[in-house]
């Protein structure tokens, strides 16, 4: 059967039509809900019966609960598309989402389960996730893509160092699960981003009669700064302090900073949902400029890196594609309207103001609440802004 075929025997709810709509969707109000949880918890308002304690359980839902959703949404709709094969549509694809869902709830309720138990119900969704992924890039003989692959199979094995610190009494948050599930992130935005970025970016600039494009994407040239990105993030995993991690981190900054110069985001101010792609992977050198400094200097940048990697290279970055994607695969106009706008600059807000408050104590507070509230409002404003798009059939495209 076709993947329209596919579609139009499906007599379930349109949301799980395309993966993405469900992931997107549900990744979105879950990282709005997940910081409304956090703040409550960090005002002493409210105790999640969690084994992790509240900085970890803030990490995990973000890196590994958000990120894999919105991985889960990205991934079953553009895997279809470099294979040539069916995608993942129906009752499989709600079966999916209840994984993750389940995933949710086991880690939220972790204090009152055994922690093997947690641990599994939560690495049983992208388990099988990557195992479906995995599965249709071999059938299809996508071979380029096993690089990816191999990204996500690491992102599983980060989730589950991660729970095994945590079981351990150990502070998770700054453990090397962590970094390991951020470095897979960040190398999946540098090869993922490499790809649409630059597409995306000419695209908009040949319909505009503009002369001046950017380099093609995944060049020579990219080889460079992708090779010196996976040594310094595998040097900042192992030892995230010194002198050896600070010179690759900041010579994998100035390298990506070169290659987003080359691909022309200067030209695409008029258009914000083309402009943001550029604006998101700035924070990825942005990022390793600030982890640079910590290596050596803690006191003066603290998180900030990790920070500026999370919720900018990664939150803004997928926040862009999650508006792209609901935008073209809903039948709509690719462009931002006010609306768009407005979520876009709640989260740059979100990110500059948790950037400042680890760096001048005095405003820290405040400045904490706003970061929390602009990301709420950028996660929220995405759900209510686009959740209609998702919720229902689509008004101008068949998908």
């Amino acid at each position: 059967m076709t993947t329209a075929g596919q579609i139009r025997t499906w007599r379930g709810p349109a949301l799980f039509v395309y993966g993405f709509r469900p992931f997107f969707l549900g990744g979105a109000i879950w990282a709005a809900l997940a910081m409304a949880l956090w703040i409550g918890m960090l005002g002493g308002a409210l105790a999640l019966p969690t084994a992790f304690d509240p900085v970890s359980w803030h990490a995990h839902e973000f890196l590994f609960g958000y990120l894999g959703a919105v991985l889960a949404g990205f991934l079953t709709t553009a895997v279809p598309n470099w294979t040539g094969r069916m995608p993942i549509v129906g009752r499989p694809l709600a079966a999916l989402f209840a994984l993750w869902v389940a995933g949710r709830v086991a880690v939220a309720m972790s204090a009152v389960l055994p922690p093997p138990l947690a641990a599994a119900v939560d690495l049983a969704f992208p388990v099988v996730f990557a195992m479906a992924i995995g599965r249709e890039i071999v059938a299809g003989r996508n071979w380029r893509n096993l690089g990816i692959l191999a990204l996500l199979v690491t992102f599983i094995l980060a989730n589950a160092l991660f729970h095994w610190e945590a079981a351990r009494g150990e502070f998770a948050a700054e453990g090397t699960g962590l970094r390991l599930g951020l470095a897979a992130a960040l190398m999946m935005v540098a090869l993922i981003g490499g790809r649409i970025v630059p597409s995306f970016t000419r695209n908009w600039l040949v319909k505009r009669g503009e002369a001046r494009l950017p380099a093609p994407p995944m060049q020579r040239f990219d080889k460079l700064p992708l090779g010196t990105l996976l040594c310094a993030l595998v040097v900042w995993v192992v030892l995230p302090k010194g002198w050896p991690t600070t010179v690759l981190l900041s010579l994998a900054g100035v390298l990506h900073i070169v290659r987003l110069w080359r691909w022309r985001g200067g030209l695409t101010l008029a258009e914000p949902v083309v402009f943001v792609l550029h604006a998101a992977y700035a924070f990825l050198p942005l990022g390793a400029f600030a982890e640079a400094v910590g290596a050596v200097a803690p006191g003066v940048m603290a998180t900030g890196g990790q920070h500026l990697w999370m919720a900018g290279a990664v939150g803004l970055m997928t926040l862009a594609v999650m508006t792209r994607a609901t935008l073209g695969h809903t039948g709509q106009a690719l462009t931002a309207g006010p609306g768009t706008i407005a979520v876009y600059l709640a989260l740059i807000l979100a990110v500059l103001a948790r950037l400042v408050a680890g760096m001048v104590p005095a405003v820290a507070m405040p400045l904490y609440h706003v970061a929390g509230a602009a990301w709420i409002a950028a996660f929220a404003g995405y759900a209510i802004l686009y959740g209609p798009l998702l919720l229902c059939a689509s008004p101008g495209k068949r998908l």
